[in-house]
């Protein structure tokens, strides 16, 4: 694992070519500043509440790389005051999906940093986070001695087709999607890197129903009390040194944890779908994903009988998908 990570580490040095910074704000950031890094690639509709979101919830800054936009996407970055913005048109594949550009980001700024590292498509919540920020939660898990926190990413989708409905930036996408499925969440211990990997929710019951083992995983450490020797291995699923994986199970204790929203299956997600597909970046081996792809362009409805109606971190947290540990 120590020669993986300075593999990793290597990797980033070596991609920070790749990067042209468009707006670079990082001397406005504080010591004690939460920072928020992510990759992105035509994300404008998602982008205003997402910043929103994050920004209401304490991250000071979001240090963000846009991966050859064409649909504004840059400017509405450029124009937030709280946005550094870096541009590439290099293959988001062979970048680890995104991961090196950020390493190097997170190398250069992120360092002695609590750093939340999302996809556009995702929202963080966690226990208490209407009522108490990312500080109030950091400030926790630094008196608890604990450099990480973990989330499980929760598929939401509407009922009915999911190109049916309509969605404008700036809106909450729970008003368009807001149910998700509750009870085919499992979980495998990796040893190699200590950390529980957690399959589930509707794109395996769906799209992977006959091979589950090849469902997306939905375990992540997504916010780290970063150091410049850490890396994360496969987006934020899993991160070396490897005790910042014990953020969930028995082994962990008991810790707090949240869940990352996962607004995917807004509307546009048919039409990005068909783009997805040609452009084959997203996935290691893109021909196993062909049948998936060719399911979302047909516009399907995810909604079953059994899908449950997101009402709050509470019920999460009753459900068994988050828990609040020992920090109330």
């Amino acid at each position: 694992m120590r020669w993986m990570r300075r593999r990793l580490l290597f990797r980033a040095l070596r991609k920070c070519g790749q990067l042209a910074a468009v707006a670079d704000r990082t001397g406005a950031i504080r010591p004690n500043d939460i920072l928020c890094f992510a990759t992105v690639r035509n994300e404008a509709e998602r982008l205003p509440y997402f910043l929103d979101h994050h920004r209401g919830q304490g991250v000071a800054h979001f240090l963000i790389v846009d991966n050859d936009s064409t649909d504004g996407t840059r400017d509405l970055l450029t124009a937030r005051p709280d946005v550094s913005l870096w541009r590439t048109g290099h293959s988001y594949r062979l970048s680890r999906f995104g991961m090196d550009w950020l390493a190097w980001l997170m190398i250069r700024h992120g360092h002695g940093h609590w750093c939340l590292t999302l996809d556009a498509d995702e929202l963080l919540v966690y226990p208490h986070h209407d009522t108490r920020d990312l500080r109030d939660l950091t400030a926790w898990l630094d008196a608890a001695r604990r450099p990480s926190f973990g989330a499980i990413m929760l598929d939401l989708y509407p009922k009915g087709p999911l190109a049916d409905r309509s969605y404008q930036p700036g809106q909450n996408p729970l008003d368009v999607i807001d149910w998700f499925d509750a009870g085919n969440i499992v979980t495998k211990y990796q040893p190699p890197q200590r950390n529980l990997l957690v399959r589930g929710g509707v794109r395996r019951r769906v799209f992977f129903a006959a091979e589950p083992e090849r469902a997306p995983t939905l375990s992540k450490t997504p916010l780290i009390r970063w150091n410049r020797r850490y890396v994360y291995v496969s987006s934020t699923h899993s991160a070396l040194p490897t005790h910042l994986n014990r953020v969930r199970g028995r082994a962990a204790g008991d810790v707090p944890s949240g869940v990352l929203l996962h607004t995917k299956f807004l509307p546009s997600i048919v039409a990005k779908s068909r783009e997805e597909k040609r452009r084959r970046e997203h996935f290691a081996n893109s021909s196993l994903y062909e049948d998936y792809y060719d399911a979302l362009i047909g516009n399907p409805d995810l909604w079953s009988p059994t899908s449950t109606r997101y009402q709050g971190w509470r019920q999460l947290e009753a459900l068994g998908i988050m828990s609040r540990g020992r920090w109330d």
